[in-house]
């Protein structure tokens, strides 16, 4: 009945005769769209790391622009909104210690921490295999039953028990679900009241190598700053190599792989290992501000309901790779889905001036995405319009810089209808819409969008990162090389900025507000808002 009910919702809206896309692409500056991702993505603004001289160059461009195109500042006077962050840099001169078996940081572990403080000591802490570590009583499933790992160090699976049987009745089986994100992971240890966390990486569960957590943990690292200092966080946020755990767990006289398959059954009971684990973090704290940018064109006749398109700006910064400095530009991820906003914000500021539209559209680019969606954890708290009023969060987050394609990939399913403007604007272009082809990576979660839909507003997700490009996840996410190519043909870009210009142009046209298909707690959210189907 579930199935049938979606599959009406969406059909419902199909049935819409499809709207003829804009333009865009006959009227857009190849040659500043160029720029732009050029600009973004060059060695001057280092890797655009928030709180570094690349944030001061990003937001300053990115400000001009909108000024240039006459927009109105989206926060007030302001096109800037100040976030609160703490920078924190652990000494990486630091060594795990578990069961008197010594790993080196970085090759076989990562740690770190967001609690707000100048050290954190694990010391003789009691450690505990705890399964997924996931607690979902709508699953029937819950890792800590009975357990108490107050001041413990847990262990635990990364990705979800769905994906570890690919069977479709556990969880949502190969497509992950928020309890297979390690941030889940690392949120439901401190309800626990754990002190610290190791999730075993590997590869295929994970949807990355490990030097995307290497990058990724070992630098300088940005957290928003609760009243607390963060004190109710967890310790120490830990990864270990696939091979640590299994030294680990034979140290104490276990097999990590078999119990690694027991814990993806149901009632799985979690494994004390009578083992030990020390290490420190020495940490240097700064206090800063970053910065979300974001750009008003106003409605002509709604402009208090709002429409976003959106782009985080930031990225990496400089990484130490094999003991040398290296920037991190982050062409495709993210300049890329930026240089996309402003072509979208400079072609609807020119159609204002003879089509205006009836709702608002809010340009924004956020500000430490990659740490953890914290620009928009912080906008979602604090949004410069109510979240009940805005209809809609388009984000793009890495765009196909090469041939047009005959399809365009849809970031889950049954999830809310804004999958059937998706479909009526990929029908309008001849193209088809293609489920996710690695539903098991979670792309639902990792972007900003999410940090909106936790708010109750519907969002979707555009990234074309691996699809196009077969060797950018392996060789180039998160890595050196994703730089400014210079015989990118575009194509894509050019074919993806016109579909989002015809969604675009059709929300914020209409009075329809979209609603989410599942049940959830975004969708409970919304309709508390009084944004009921």
């Amino acid at each position: 009945m579930k199935n049938f009910i979606l599959a009406s919702a969406l059909g419902s809206l199909l049935s819409l005769p499809a709207i003829a896309a804009p333009s865009l692409s006959d009227s857009m500056d190849l040659n500043q769209y160029r720029t732009d991702v050029k600009t973004l993505a060059s060695d001057a603004f280092g890797g655009r790391a928030p709180l570094s001289e690349g944030e001061q160059l990003t937001i300053e461009y990115l400000e001009k622009a909108f000024k240039e195109m006459g927009l109105k500042p989206g926060f007030g006077d302001s096109y800037l909104q100040a976030v609160p962050l703490a920078k924190i840099t652990a000494d990486q001169n630091m060594q795990l210690d578990i069961g008197g078996l010594k790993f080196a940081n970085g090759s076989e572990f990562t740690a770190r921490t967001q609690r707000i403080t100048d050290k954190v000591n694990l010391n003789n802490s009691d450690v505990v295999f705890v399964g997924y570590g996931i607690n979902a009583p709508e699953y029937g499933w819950n890792d800590y039953q009975g357990l108490n790992v107050k001041g413990k160090t847990v262990i635990v699976l990364v990705n979800d028990p769905g994906f570890a049987t690919q069977d479709p009745k556990v969880f949502k089986g190969n497509a992950m679900t928020y309890y297979g994100r390690w941030t889940y992971k690392y949120e439901e240890a401190a309800r626990q009241g754990a002190e610290a966390v190791f999730i075993v990486h590997e590869t295929e569960p994970a949807a990355y190598g490990w030097g995307v957590v290497q990058n990724s943990n070992t630098g300088t690292k940005f957290t928003l700053i609760d009243a607390n200092n963060n004190q109710g966080q967890v310790g120490v946020m830990g990864w270990v190599q696939h091979n640590v755990a299994q030294k680990i767990f034979a140290k104490a006289g276990m097999d990590f792989d078999t119990l690694k398959q027991q814990a993806a059954k149901p009632h799985f009971k979690a494994i004390p290992l009578k083992l030990k684990a020390t290490v420190s973090l020495n940490n240097h704290i700064e206090r800063a501000e970053s910065h979300n940018v974001a750009a008003l064109l106003p409605g002509k006749s709604r402009p208090d309901e709002v429409v976003m398109m959106h782009a985080h700006w930031d990225h990496l910064g400089t990484v130490i790779e094999d003991g040398k400095p290296e920037i991190i530009n982050g062409a495709v991820d993210n300049a890329s889905g930026v240089a996309g906003v402003l072509a979208l914000a400079r072609y609807f500021t020119k159609q204002a001036q003879t089509a205006p539209l009836e709702r608002s559209i809010l340009f924004s680019a956020f500000t430490a995405e990659e740490t953890g969606l914290i620009g928009a954890q912080h906008f979602a708290q604090h949004p410069s319009v109510p979240t009940k009023n805005i209809v809609a969060f388009l984000n793009i987050d890495g765009m196909n810089m090469n041939q047009g394609v005959d399809y365009i990939l849809r970031y889950g399913e049954g999830v809310s209808e804004l999958e059937g403007y998706l479909d009526n604007a990929a029908k309008a272009q001849g193209r088809v819409v293609k489920a996710d082809p690695r539903p098991q990576n979670g792309l639902m979660f990792r972007s900003d969008h999410f940090a909106l839909a936790q708010q109750g507003v519907p969002g979707l997700l555009f990234m074309s990162l691996g699809d196009t490009d077969p060797d950018y996840i392996a060789h180039k996410y998160h890595k050196g090389a994703d730089d400014y190519d210079p015989n990118w043909s575009l194509e894509g870009v050019k074919q993806d900025l016109d579909l989002m210009a015809s969604m675009l142009t059709t929300l914020a046209n209409s009075k329809d507000w979209p609603h989410w298909l599942e049940a959830s707690d975004f969708k409970a959210k919304r309709e508390q808002d009084g944004r009921k189907k």
